[in-house]
Parts: C-alpha cells; structure tokens; sequence
C-alpha cells in the first residue's frame, strides 16, 4: 500500500523530501506536524508575455495601442486602466476587476526586466536572480523558510518552478490527482473504500512506527536510510493529507486557472501548503496581438477573482498574498502581422494580507520607457532614480515575508545595495 502510495506520488511530482538531507526527514517524519495556518502565497504567471497597455498601463497616444484613445483611459481610485469590457467575449473585464479589486491593489509599473527572451526573463521574475540558475523562486523559497515539512508545501502548475534545493516541488495537475493523494489509504481515493478498517490500519501504524524507531540506531547505507526514511514519511504524511478531502470540490471548473486555484486552496485550507505557483500561456502575441490579449487578459484576471472569492468562501483570503506577474512585456509598436514583439520593461501587480491597496507607484513615459523611482519615497526621479528591477521586488517581497534574515535566504543573496532597497512598498 505504502509503495502504491510513493509510486503515486512519483506520477504526479510530489516530493515527500526535506531541506537538509534524510537526517531532517527522519525528524519531520516522527510525527504529523500540525496545519499550516499561513500566510499563503499565490503567484500568478501570465506567461509569455503580457501587454500592460491594455491593462494596468494604458497608453492612448503615438499608436501604441488601436482599441482606444487617451480620453477613453478610465480611472478607480489611484489606479488608471485601459477599457476593455465592450472588446471582450468572455472572463473578466478591466473595468470589473478594477472595480471589485482596485482598493486592495497595489500596481508597480516601469519594471525593468533587463532581458526581452522567454527563460531568461521568466528566471528573473520568478527568483530574482539573472545570472543563476541555482536560485529558488520565491515560491519556493517563502515555502522552504515557512513550511518545509508541509506535504505540499511548494505547489506548481508550470513556468519556472526551480526549487534551489531547498523544498520539493509538487506538481498535482488535477482535482481527481489530489483526491487520491489526499485518501491513499483508499482505493483510487475513494474514503467510502478504503484498503483496511481503522482496527488493521491503527495496527500498521504502530508496527510502522516501532520499526522505524528500532532501525534509526542501526547503521545504514545512505541509500537504504533515505528509502526507509522517506516510506515512513508517506505513512505521516498520508494522514496530513487526509484533511484535504472535504474541501476538494464535487464539481470541477472549467477554466484554467479555475482548475489549479482549487487544488492550491484546498491544499491551503487543510494546512499542507505554503505556496503555489499558478500559470496560463499563449500571452507570447507576436501575431495579432489585440485578438489574443483581449482573449487571455480577461481570462487571467477572472482567474485571480476566482482565486479571491473562493478564498473568502474558504476563510482564508485574509491570510492569502497575491503577486500577478510576466516575464516581459509587449513593444509599444506593431509588427506587419499585427502582432507585438518582447519588450523588456513591464508591470506587477500585489494585493492582499498586509499590502496597502489603491496604489500606483513607478511609471513609463509616452513611448512606453521606464521612469527611473526613488527607492526611499517611491516616487518617479528621472534624475537620481534607480531602474527598479526584480531584485528589488525580490528583496522587498524577503522582507514583507519576514524571510530576509533566514539563513535559506542568505544562502541565495540578492545583492541589492541598502541604498536602493525599497522602501514603504508595501505601506
């Protein structure tokens, strides 16, 4: 049974593993440790590439976009968004989210990605790092310094997913996945039929267990001790597990983002996971850009509502963190198929547990070029300002996580100078 349950685990990615070696998985496994209660933390990818001038950076001049006109910009609070809603056929419109979300949103433009290629670019925004490829993204570094013993402590449903070592990286692609995981003792996961009574189960349990204790004074080879180590830990961590169940939903949703937002806030809400990494592609619009944008931009943003509301219905939206990102962004000019090419300056987007929201802060000139910020007051310096970059974000989003100073986080260092950290992002 154990071994159908580790053989499950490999089909679909999880990793049952510990920073630290077989020695620290020995320790997690001695126990069921007690629920995550958070925060946790989402981050959105669009990836591909993204055209921030049809959402959170509009621009009605010099031909950068051909939907709408400068006096078509509309406004909520501080925030200023292109308008959408009469070019769209379905998902969710700029004017609604801005509307249902604008209060709680905090928009950083004039990012500077430094890099206009796929990899390089989603690396970048995904750890903070360029030039390694070593780095855990912050996903899974937050999950590694928060909740390293969680069973699903660092979920991902796709883009760069680099772990640094640090956590195992599970990957459970859909709701039927997580509900055979979540009742292994069960067969194809159904709690109705389960493989043993309670009284056979119980008795497994302990035999287990007093074996695993006899055998950690033998010597072992390191091979054999992590073996061991590790079927245990998937007897600890199939109980975990089982607090899952009752908040996997009967019906499954059809939208993308939809799909991956039930499996992370079911794994959320039953205390097993940290954080998730969410994905949808084809933002890459180099042909028709506008049909495309207009088709995924919306989708990606019912996404993060979906995300929202079902966090309120699960009681857990004021512990969730929200960063809605892309790799690059779209030039400020179209090619002759319509289309628009990588442009290496862009947008993020934050909201949720301690970020103060109805905030835009950096900007882009009227041809689409980063305008330099301070660091200190966060306001545009085109004289003495930096390039905001994703170390920086990376650094600020350390420090909001209470992450900075752990030594995980020491071991993959930044480098941002003290000068140029930010400060007051989050207010």
């Amino acid at each position: 049974m154990r071994r159908d349950f580790l053989k499950l685990c490999g089909m679909v990615g999880l990793g049952l593993a510990c920073p630290g070696g077989a020695g620290s998985l020995l320790r997690a496994a001695t126990k069921e440790e007690p629920p995550y209660e958070g925060p946790f933390y989402i981050v959105f990818n669009a990836s591909g590439g993204w055209d921030t001038t049809y959402l959170m950076d509009p621009k009605g001049i010099g031909g950068i976009n051909r939907l709408y006109q400068e006096d078509d910009i509309l406004t909520q609070g501080r925030h200023k968004y292109a308008p959408n809603a009469k070019h769209i056929n379905g998902g969710m419109s700029n004017e609604d989210f801005y509307a249902a979300f604008g209060s709680e949103l905090l928009v950083m433009n004039g990012l500077d990605y430094s890099v206009n290629n796929h990899s390089p670019g989603a690396r970048y925004m995904a750890t903070g790092k360029l030039d390694s490829l070593a780095y855990p993204t912050f996903a899974a570094l937050v999950a590694a310094c928060k909740g390293p013993t969680c069973p699903l402590s660092f979920l991902t449903f796709g883009n760069y997913s680099a772990t640094g070592n640090v956590v195992a990286m599970s990957r459970v692609p859909y709701l039927p996945s997580l509900q055979k995981i979540a009742n292994a003792d069960a067969i194809e996961g159904n709690v109705r039929s389960p493989y043993h009574d309670d009284f056979a189960l119980s008795r497994i349990e302990q035999s287990l267990r007093e074996s695993n204790v006899a055998r950690a004074a033998q010597a072992r080879l390191p091979r054999q001790e992590r073996t061991e180590n590790m079927l245990y830990a998937a007897q600890v961590n199939s109980k975990a597990l089982q607090r899952v169940t009752p908040h996997i939903p009967s019906n499954v949703p059809k939208d993308r983002l939809a799909q991956q937002a039930e499996i992370a806030l079911a794994s959320f809400k039953a205390g097993v996971c940290v954080s998730a990494n969410l994905s949808i592609g084809q933002f890459d619009s180099h042909a028709n850009n506008d049909v495309d944008q207009m088709k995924l931009i919306p989708e990606f943003l019912a996404g993060v509502a979906y995300v929202l509301r079902r966090a309120e219905e699960l009681k857990i939206r004021d512990k969730l963190v929200v960063v809605v990102q892309s790799e690059m962004g779209r030039t400020p000019n179209y090619n002759k198929g319509n289309g628009k090419d990588h442009w290496s300056i862009g947008s993020i987007m934050f909201l949720g547990a301690g970020i103060r929201g109805n905030r835009v802060l950096g900007a882009t000139d009227e041809k689409q070029f980063l305008v330099p910020l301070d660091p200190k007051s966060l306001a545009c310096d085109k004289e003495k300002g930096v390039r905001v970059r994703p170390e920086h974000i990376h650094a600020a989003l350390r420090q909001f996580a209470g992450i900075a100073d752990h030594p995980l986080s020491k071991k993959f260092p930044l480098g941002v100078p003290e000068k140029e950290l930010l400060q007051g992002l989050w207010g």
